[in-house]
Order: C-alpha cells, then sequence, then structure tokens
C-alpha cells in the first residue's frame, strides 16, 4: 500500500494523544505507523527532495494542522498534548478527521485564509483543464505552498527565539543586524549593544560603514503586548543617544495604540515577533536552503531572433 494523504493521519495522531499524557513529537512515528498499517516499503518511501520520508512528513504537517486548530498544544520545544477540543474531535468527526472538520475552529481558518483567498475567484463555466482541484495554476499553487511553509517556519523560529536565554538572544539580534547590513561586523555591532536588565538589548549601531549615522536600537524578549507609553520612553531614549533614527524589536506585538504613536514620532520602526522572524527567513539566520526549485518560462525574445 502507498503512504495515505496527510489528513489520514489527523486522528491517529489524536488517538495516540488522547491519554492527555504529554508526548515528543517525534515519539508518534512509530505507534501512527503501526496504527495505519505502514509496510517496511511504506516506511522508506521518501518525499520528492528526498530529504525525509514521506510518513514521517506527513505526520509533522498532521500536527501543524492539528496545532493550527487547537487540538493540540505545545508544552515546551518538541514536545506536546492533546487538548480539550482535541477530545471533541475524536467524538465527533467521523472516522477520518479531515481540514473540513478542522474549519469549525476560528484559528484554523485565520492559518488557512491566505491560502483561501487565493482559491475564492468567479466562477468560470468553462474552467480551463487542469489536475489541480483547487482552480489554481501549478505556479500559483507553488506560490501558495511556499508561503504556508514559510508561515510555518516563522511560527517555530518564534518559539525558539522566545525560549532563548538574555545571552543568546542578543547574539541573534548582532547577527540579523549584520545580515541585514546594519551594525559593520558581528564583533562591532556585539560590542555597540548590551543586556538592558529587562530580557532585552540596547545601544546605538552604524547606519552605514562609517558610522556617518547612527540608529538607537532596543530589542525585547517580551510575552506581553508593547503599548505606547513604551514607545514614548523610547522616542526620548533617541533624543537622549542623538540617534537619527531608532529600532524597536519586540518577540510580542504592538498595540494599535503603539502603531500610531510610532507613526506619529515618524523615526521609529517597529518589529515584532512575525516580522523579526521573516527577516531571519529573508537574510538566512537561524534556518538552512532543504531545497531549491528554479521555475522557468519561455523566452519568447530568443525564438524571435532565430
Amino acid at each position: 500500500m502507498a503512504v495515505p494523504e496527510f489528513q489520514t493521519f489527523f486522528r491517529p495522531v489524536l488517538e495516540i494523544l488522547q491519554d492527555g499524557r504529554e508526548s515528543r513529537w517525534r515519539d508518534l512515528r512509530e505507534p501512527v505507523a503501526v496504527l495505519l498499517n505502514l509496510t517496511p516499503a511504506d516506511r522508506e518511501e521518501l518525499v520528492p527532495s528526498g530529504g525525509e520520508p514521506r510518513y514521517i512528513n506527513r505526520i509533522n504537517w498532521a500536527i501543524t494542522y492539528l496545532s493550527k486548530a487547537g487540538a493540540l498544544e505545545s508544552t515546551k520545544r518538541g514536545y506536546g498534548k492533546i487538548t480539550d477540543r482535541g477530545r471533541q474531535l475524536l467524538t465527533t468527526a467521523g472516522s477520518r478527521i479531515t481540514s473540513d472538520d478542522l474549519d469549525q475552529f476560528p484559528e484554523f481558518l485565520a492559518f488557512r485564509a491566505p491560502y483561501r483567498k487565493k482559491q475564492a475567484r468567479p466562477a468560470n463555466p468553462n474552467p480551463p483543464s487542469s489536475n489541480s482541484d483547487q482552480g489554481e495554476s501549478p505556479e500559483e499553487q507553488l506560490a501558495t505552498l511556499y508561503t504556508q511553509l514559510n508561515d510555518s517556519l516563522a511560527a517555530e523560529l518564534l518559539q525558539q527565539v522566545q525560549d532563548l536565554t538574555p545571552t543568546q538572544f542578543e547574539r541573534l539580534v548582532v547577527q540579523v543586524l549584520v545580515a541585514m547590513g546594519y551594525g559593520g561586523t558581528v564583533r562591532d555591532a556585539g560590542q555597540a549593544l548590551g543586556r538592558s536588565g529587562d530580557n532585552g538589548v540596547d545601544g546605538l549601531i552604524k547606519q552605514d560603514p562609517l558610522g556617518l549615522d547612527r540608529i538607537y536600537l532596543q530589542a525585547k524578549r517580551w510575552q506581553n503586548t508593547v503599548h505606547s507609553p513604551e514607545i514614548r520612553t523610547f522616542s526620548g531614549s533617541l533624543t537622549y543617544h542623538k540617534a537619527s533614527k531608532g529600532v524597536f524589536i519586540t518577540t510580542s506585538t504592538f498595540s494599535d495604540g503603539a502603531l500610531r504613536t510610532a507613526a506619529q514620532i515618524g523615526n521609529i520602526i517597529l518589529l515584532d515577533g512575525g516580522t523579526l522572524t521573516r527577516l531571519m527567513i529573508d537574510y538566512g539566520v537561524g534556518v538552512t536552503t532543504r531545497e531549491t526549485y528554479r521555475l522557468h518560462r519561455m523566452d519568447s525574445e530568443y525564438f524571435e531572433g532565430l
């Protein structure tokens, strides 16, 4: 038999965790494989990139989807357990739980919103022939999948960043800034920034190689939302340090009031946890490239010049 598609893994994952005990995610692989009667050949089947067994990849995606739906919760890095919502699914859903069953939960709808927005197209009475059951061209499907993979990666990165020690967080901030072209070398930026004593770092960094313009930066490894008073205090620090611009980084989020305050002040950039992890992905900090796909299109000018 072939490895089932990933939604078939939803119910087995929940059933194995239904006793409520914390489990390491990777420890689900063997019992799920047994529950689905996967053969040795099934377990050796690889994803197209050859990077990992297909059944493990699909278990991981099942965990992601169930977590986004609130049916599973992370207890610590690499561990989790079932929630009351997950037990409810086992009782109310059919013998095969699918994404349609998860659509009843707002958190899952929010997770899937970017993908489904692309699907919302006017009906075409004569649709083109396609192997896709989603109504998207292969190129659109590739772009959507790329976005989903990055969204999932960003969420994983944010959890890792929030679990860092103050020393590790300081190093991360320095490496992100240097990767973006600020602060000179890692050594220069590391010397310019120091721990602030409140789970964060602050200091003056160079905007250009000569240090003609300086940026005051604060980075906070916080869980709580940042509000307007913190932004106003930060603005005052810019004046004190004689910096022309400021960057405020937090691993949490900014309130609407904080965003308005920064916009009114004008020389402050706010980077929340989601933006920080996007920058990490864009500049290759804390991530590695698993696979590269080159998308080609026909060069009409080449044929016209023959």
